[in-house]
């Protein structure tokens, strides 16, 4: 998808109630330990729990990043949604419908907060046009993106990522067509957020607890 301009850009769910954050030590959102015992509470499986795990570091790195460099984020906010973007995955596995959707509204019941709610909704795709201006440092980019950049529970490049999905769902051409759309969406977030954090982020690994340049 084509960027847009800034001045065009709309997010619809900017409407929601803002959380505030306006300290480094973004004392609102839940902590791990509360976010792992809603894993317990919605009976997440384990492979699910360490892919949360995974797509939490990436985000993490990539909030800490922004909000060094004056963007007004919050890491601590961040790493709770990308704990708990499959919060409803197991459910949806067993029973069907939307993860994302029913993931939000659990999300939005147990933490009462909108931002968080609003990663776990987004998570699986923007469907607007990506900005390719500062509003790309903002929770849901950082989500959808860190989710892509996990294989189950090993960090792998989007490449490598999509190349499992076409083998697993794509089935038929409209779903390797919606997958081929959504590898195209990543990497046009990709490179918003490189641009913007000053980072090459396909090169990165995320496996050191910080970023890693690949040799």
């Amino acid at each position: 998808m084509a960027g847009c301009p800034i001045k065009n850009y709309y997010n619809p769910y900017g409407e929601f109630p803002e959380i505030a954050c306006p300290t480094a030590s973004c004392s609102g959102p839940p902590g791990d330990r509360a976010c792992f015992a809603l894993w317990e509470k919605y009976a997440m499986r384990p492979n699910i729990r360490r892919h949360c795990l995974q797509v939490a570091k990436i985000a993490t790195a990539l909030a800490q990043k922004a909000r060094a460099l004056g963007f007004d984020v919050c890491p601590a906010t961040v790493r709770a949604s990308a704990l708990l973007h499959d919060i409803a995955k197991t459910y949806c596995i067993r029973y069907g419908g939307s993860h994302a959707q029913l993931g939000a509204a659990w999300a939005l019941s147990e933490t009462h907060n909108y931002e968080i709610a609003r990663g776990v909704l987004l998570h699986v795709l923007w469907p607007w046009a990506v900005p390719d201006g500062p509003e790309i440092c903002s929770l849901p980019f950082f989500i959808i993106y860190a989710d892509k950049r996990v294989r189950h529970d090993a960090i792998v490049n989007l490449d490598e990522r999509f190349s499992d999905l076409l083998t697993r769902y794509g089935k038929n051409e409209m779903s390797r067509q919606s997958i081929k759309a959504s590898l195209e969406q990543g990497k046009t977030i990709e490179n918003a957020l490189s641009s913007q954090l000053g980072w090459k982020l396909h090169e990165d690994t995320f496996d050191s607890g910080r970023l890693v340049v690949r040799t």
